[in-house]
């Protein structure tokens, strides 16, 4: 009799959409072998959209055996349809942060929540950006992508960024601005367009997903109360779509089944007389002196981008504090290692201590507990570093590197050109941190 066992990793993959193999295994199995013998197959994963948009059914699987082959795109794996829209009717202008350079998870949100605003109309969706050579915005739901980097990329001047938008505002009328909210970004630039255009604003907004609310309104639920609908002894108000919208995290789901043509647009500055430009000629009052040299372990943990996290398989701790002084790395720990004394209780990662969402973590002698995996579910890429090739960090990992942490850390400074001196003594940090957790 032939079980069918699931797969950890794979389960894992499927959930996180971060994932680098998510795509793979989000893919739904064709046929399979039930526990009885029974071979069963999903009609559901042969269908194929082909490129007039219309889904075909292969009912033999030949086209997705095909593909597993490396054969044509013939096969019947879900594809995104493409969505163009060249005459638009009006548009919707979503202002991603983009932190780091690359869209992250409230950005896709952001255009998710922007294409349910404009389901069944011909209204563009459209990325205006302050940092030039991002990707993903076809993905992420973009019929027009509008660059406004030039002479702003890498600086801090809330005053011209505002002035662009304005302009942006003049030249394309667009029916909804949507920001995420967020300090000092998108809200701050956000609350300043809606008081330069007298434009009403709803902060915290989250959707809701009424059933079948009218055309013209959709229903929102704000921290002020003032958009809701009517339930029981409730009394709600619906009120039109506000113009200017500041949206938190997971407001919508992210577009998954479109892939959009995010066509770049070119600013065209508008003629305008001394009485329309107002204050916008007074300096600006905002001086940006550039970027500051911060140490890593002054970051809290949860915003730390980079983190080199340990564990009970970290004997030599000098070895991985110099280590991570090097890389540049904020310091984590599991909770075997601080409840050996070895780390701060702050310094915690997982679910009963602090919830990260780093760009790279890089976690060294951690077998990988279900509140520390918890703990870094949000993080963009986890390498591990671990002598046991069957723990489930290293299941969980994008990369996995097999090897003794500290022999592997040891070799990385060397190589880095900067190796440990064994006689050096700990650094004032370190000794704070002894003292805390003597404490």
């Amino acid at each position: 009799m032939s079980v069918r066992r699931l797969d950890p990793h794979a389960e894992r993959a499927r959930r996180n959409r971060l994932h680098a193999r998510h795509l793979e295994f989000a893919r739904p199995a064709w046929r399979w072998t039930s526990v009885d013998g029974v071979t069963r197959i999903n009609p559901h994963a042969l269908g194929a959209i082909g490129p007039n948009g219309i889904k075909r059914i292969d009912r033999s699987g030949a086209s997705v055996e095909t593909s597993a082959a490396g054969g044509p795109q013939t096969s019947a794996e879900p594809v995104r349809r493409r969505i163009t829209i060249d005459d638009p009717a009006g548009y919707i202008l979503v202002v991603p942060e983009l932190p780091e350079g690359r869209l992250g998870d409230h950005d896709r949100d952001l255009f998710g929540l922007a294409r349910q605003l404009a389901d069944g109309t011909d209204l563009a969706v459209t990325a205006v950006t302050f940092r030039s050579d991002v990707d993903g915005f076809e993905e992420a739901g973009a019929d027009r992508i509008m660059d406004l980097s030039e002479d702003i990329e890498g600086r801090y001047d809330p005053e011209s960024r505002l002035a662009a938008l304005v302009e942006v505002e003049d030249m394309l009328a667009p029916r909804h601005w949507i920001f995420a909210d967020s300090l000092p970004d998108g809200g701050d630039l956000g609350r300043r367009l809606s008081a330069r255009l007298s434009a009403r604003l709803s902060s915290r907004g989250e959707s809701r997903g009424a059933e079948d609310p009218p055309p013209a309104t959709r229903v929102w639920q704000f921290a002020d109360g003032k958009t809701r609908s009517r339930a029981g002894d409730r009394l709600d108000i619906l009120r039109d779509v506000p113009r200017v919208l500041l949206a938190l995290p997971e407001c919508a789901e992210p577009v998954s089944e479109t892939r959009h043509e995010a066509r770049a647009i070119v600013l065209e500055p508008v003629a305008r007389t001394s009485e329309e430009t107002g204050d916008e000629n007074r300096p600006s009052g905002v001086i940006d002196r550039g970027r500051v040299t911060v140490d890593p372990q002054q970051i809290p943990l949860a915003q730390a981008p980079f983190i080199l996290s340990a564990g009970r398989g970290i004997s030599d701790w000098e070895g991985y504090h110099h280590a991570a002084r090097v890389l540049g790395a904020s310091e984590g720990a599991s909770r075997v290692a601080v409840d050996d004394g070895n780390m701060p209780r702050a310094r915690q990662v997982g679910a009963t201590g602090t919830f990260v969402s780093a760009s790279c973590y890089i976690a060294v002698g951690i077998s990988g507990a279900v509140q520390h995996l918890q703990g870094i579910a949000r993080c963009q890429r986890v390498i591990a570093i671990n002598s046991d090739p069957s723990c489930d960090m290293v299941k969980r990992a994008d990369l996995a590197i097999i090897a003794d942490g500290d022999a592997l850390l040891a070799a990385v400074c060397e190589r880095l050109g900067q190796p440990r001196i064994a006689s050096a003594p700990a650094d004032q940090w370190h000794a704070e941190e002894s003292r805390h957790v003597a404490a």
